[in-house]
């Protein structure tokens, strides 16, 4: 047995990280006994360690300088490779530490040059900083996202009195639930409301005041317990319900549960005079799996909250055409992608350089004397290299476009018809509301004004590049010109919002000429697949999608009707925001005629389907092209957060969805999916879908009366044909009855007999009759 000396133990530090006394106690015997050491005792020598120490952690290997363990001395790291412990090796005579070496490179860079991880790997990497207490990387961690900001919403969490035990308890009432009704989900009703007041419809000053202005007598009549399952608040922070709400979804996803939540109404309970407790009621649903299939009980159309969000999890909404990502991700993902790309054929071109080198090194050295032809054979060889590598450079150099820029700012010096032309009266406009704008910020209001002219001179250079590099460069100027703002400006964010919409509106109103569907993409194609498939699509009902709108109801049509105004009207806004804005007011029409229609408050499970009913019903043009536009030009916190992100979100679900339906979603045969995508038949659609809303409704009811006549028509007709049917039946049946009954007499004749004897002659030829005693007679008694 191996004895070490050492310190006493010291107590934990309260962040969880382990001081170097901690670890140095960590390493009081090997993990794995040596050979030496199952033979003898170990020497207590000082361990030696090499200038270049050899790692494996948990099997992936490292190779560093012992100065970089040794750089921070009170950590783990240091005390480990300090000498006064032992730390065993493997079979290559690495040093052997039995931990995840995932991140433990994070934490190498950190300890050579300082860099910190990108924000995807910073839980990961301060969890193992804690390991190996490396104090200065635990502090720099905490000032980083998302660590920061956890800290900013626990510091929330910690004003609300009870929030991780309402939190079990809202997962143990969803698992008995579930248990009960054997079902993979549970739904239960939260209460959430941010002041302990309640809302009257009257106006009352003075019992309308703030719960700690009241006396204790008033407060008792305002006490009362809501009818739900677990009740938050009240609270005093700036925080809104809606804040808590995030909170209670994170968490509870952080626990591998799918929730999805809306509001159902506000508690009606009656509390003094003409006071009722108006507290908001949410439904929360909590399901403990996922279904490994895509279809749903909603025939495939039911799209969980959560697949709308960015797959990274950062909680903002993502997009297919970001591949699940959500904008900042999505760049974030882009820039990785396009750097490694562009190191592989750095790496490519300079090895061909050097092999090509090599080769013509080797070719020199072997023939000293060359004859003419051959010399010349190799000049021309040599300058085909050089122009390869030069070109392949010029390629990939940040100053490539150095000299054609300025060549075209030479060829734009002269009169253009681009530049020089006549700007359009929308454009004129436009100019003119944002220097309005600007003008009451001043100062401010100049340097906005001069950025953005810069950045509309260096589009007009930039039209070249791909649109996708074009995108890119108008997000950066979105988001530098946001960050000036607020770190110079100290403007604060509801103005910056303003802001951002109106130069948004000014520069993509001079740029939506050139960079909505251009021809170097395929968006057209794309426009045109899509019209095609919905004409092919025309045949679908609501009733196949499930749509809960009745549009018999006139306002409930009217509200289709707008609907799909409202998203064919989006192709003629120039605006992205100004496009969003379409879609929402579409949204907003479509959750009106679910509410009138179901006389209830719509869900994001009916609100998908109608969605798709209205795409499929207006077709609108360039929808592709729309879309695309919207997602390479506009302002990243639309698409990323509010109504606007979320309703753009399930427009993109929604096309997706039709591009993909198929018979399954639709809930009908592979046979008839083909015959009515093919155009043989079509389904029985109802009159009432052909007419205009402008028709006479005195015509409608007319016509509508002469198809029920046509429906009785032929109905009276098919009761007539089953009751001939039915009678010759009858006739049949009963001509077979005689002939069977002819077929039994023939076969079995009837014989008649002669009629029977009297019955006083029954015993008339019984000899044995004179034997018999004589009958006895009846005597009288007189009396």
């Amino acid at each position: 047995m191996v004895v070490v000396t050492g310190r006493e133990p010291d107590s934990r530090r309260p962040d969880g990280a382990m001081s170097s006394s901690d670890a140095e106690d960590d390493f009081l015997e090997p993990a794995t006994p040596t050979a030496t050491q199952a033979g003898h005792a170990l020497p207590l020598l000082p361990q030696e360690f090499p200038e270049v120490v050899p790692l494996n952690i948990g099997g992936a290997h490292f190779t560093t300088r012992l100065s970089t363990l040794r750089r921070y001395e009170d950590t783990m790291l240091a005390a480990m490779f300090s000498g006064r412990h032992y730390i065993p090796t493997d079979a290559e005579g690495r040093y052997f530490i039995d931990r995840d070496g995932t991140h433990f490179g994070d934490v190498l860079n950190f300890l050579r040059s300082g860099d910190l991880p990108p924000r995807e790997r910073v839980r990961a990497v301060y969890k193992e900083a804690q390991y190996y207490a490396i104090g200065p990387l635990l502090e720099q961690l905490e000032n980083m996202q998302p660590l920061k900001g956890e800290k900013v919403r626990q510091a929330f969490l910690g004003l609300m009195p009870y929030y991780k035990d309402h939190l079990e308890r809202i997962v143990e009432i969803a698992r008995l639930r579930a248990v009960q009704r054997k079902a993979r989900f549970a739904k239960l009703k939260v209460c959430v409301f941010k002041e302990e007041m309640p809302i009257t419809p009257y106006e009352c000053p003075l019992l309308n005041s703030l719960r700690f202005e009241r006396s204790e007598s008033d407060g008792q009549l305002f006490e009362h317990h809501c009818e739900v399952d677990v009740s938050f608040g009240p609270w005093e922070a700036v925080a809104d319900v809606y804040d808590l709400l995030h909170c209670l979804v994170t968490d509870l996803s952080a626990q591998g549960l799918i929730v999805d939540h809306q509001c159902i109404g506000v508690c009606d309970k009656h509390l003094i005079n003409h006071y009722y407790c108006k507290r908001p009621i949410y439904e929360f649903k909590i399901t403990w799996w996922k279904k490994m299939s895509l279809k749903s009980e909603r025939r495939g159309i039911h799209v969980d909250q959560s697949e709308l969000l960015c797959k990274k999890g950062c909680g903002y909404y993502g997009n297919p055409a970001w591949h699940g990502f959500c904008s900042k991700c999505w760049r974030e993902e882009y820039h990785k992608a396009r750097q490694k790309q562009i190191q592989e054929d750095w790496e490519l071109a300079e090895r061909l350089q050097r092999e090509e080198e090599e080769a013509f090194a080797s070719s020199q050295s072997s023939q000293g004397a060359q004859s003419l032809t051959f010399s010349k054979f190799e000049e021309k060889k040599t300058n085909e290299k050089t122009r390869k590598v030069t070109t392949v450079k010029k390629f990939f150099s940040a100053s490539s476009r150095v000299g054609s820029k300025k060549a075209e700012i030479q060829e734009a010096k002269a009169p253009s018809p681009s530049i020089n032309r006549q700007t359009s009266i929308e454009t004129d406009r436009v100019s003119k509301e944002f220097i309005e704008f600007l003008k009451t910020f001043h100062k401010t209001g100049q340097e906005i004004y001069k950025q953005t002219k810069l950045f509309l001179e260096a589009m007009h250079y930039k039209r070249d590049l791909s649109i996708e590099e074009q995108s890119e460069c108008t997000q950066d100027f979105y988001q530098n010109v946001a960050e000036r703002m607020q770190t110079r400006g100290k403007v604060s964010p509801e103005r910056v919002e303003k802001i951002m919409d109106q130069i948004e509106k000014y520069i993509m109103t001079r740029l939506y000429k050139y960079v909505f569907c251009p021809e170097t993409t395929d968006d057209e194609k794309k426009d045109l697949a899509i019209q095609k498939r919905i004409r092919a699509l025309h045949w679908v009902t609501p009733q196949m999608l499930c749509v809960p709108v009745n549009e018999e109801i006139p306002e409930v049509s009217d509200m289709v009707v707008k609907a799909i105004t409202d998203i064919i009207e989006m192709d003629s806004k120039r605006v992205p925001r100004d496009k969003l804005a379409c879609i929402t007011k579409c949204s907003k029409h479509i959750f009106n005629a679910i509410k009138i229609t179901k006389n209830e408050p719509a869900s994001a499970d009916d609100f998908l389907p109608t969605l798709i009913y209205i795409v499929l019903k207006g077709n609108p043009p360039r929808l592709q092209s729309n879309i695309q536009y919207i997602t390479r030009f506009c302002n990243p916190s639309r698409l990323m957060t509010g109504e606007d992100g979320y309703y753009f979100t399930n427009l993109c679900c929604a096309v997706a969805f039709i591009e993909k339906l198929d018979a399954q979603s639709l809930n009908l045969s592979q046979e008839d999916f083909d015959r009515y995508m093919s155009g043989q038949t079509s389904p029985r659609k109802q009159e009432s879908e052909n007419w205009s809303p402008d028709a006479c409704l005195g015509v409608k009811q007319m016509y509508k009366n002469l198809d029920l006549l046509s429906q009785l028509n032929e109905r009276q007709e098919r009761i007539m044909n089953e009751a001939k049917k039915l009678e010759k039946d009858l006739i049949d049946w009963t001509d077979g009855i005689a002939k069977k009954v002819q077929d039994i007499v023939e076969k079995c004749p009837l014989e008649i007999k002669p009629p029977n004897q009297s019955l006083a002659a029954i015993d008339s030829e019984n000899v044995e009759n004179d034997k018999l005693p004589p009958p006895l007679q009846p005597q009288v008694y007189a009396g």
